[in-house]
C-alpha cells in the first residue's frame, strides 16, 4: 500500500507545483462554470416567468 501513497503523493506535488508556475492555468474552467451557472440561473427566470403568463392568460376570459 505505501508505494501507491508515495506514486499518488509524488504526483500530486507535481500538478501543483504546475499549477503554482502557471496560476491562470485554471481560469478557463471557473469561467466556463460560473457562465453554465448563469444560463441555468436564467432558465430558471424563463421558466418561473412563462408559467406565470400562461396561468395569467389562461384565467382570462374572452
Amino acid at each position: 500500500m505505501q508505494p501507491y501513497l508515495m506514486a499518488w503523493w509524488t504526483t500530486l506535488k507535481a500538478r501543483w507545483d504546475v499549477l503554482r508556475r502557471e496560476p491562470e492555468a485554471g481560469y478557463s474552467t471557473e469561467t466556463v462554470l460560473v457562465t453554465a451557472l448563469l444560463v441555468v440561473m436564467a432558465l430558471a427566470v424563463i421558466a418561473v416567468i412563462v408559467a406565470k403568463v400562461t396561468t395569467k392568460a389562461n384565467g382570462l376570459d374572452v
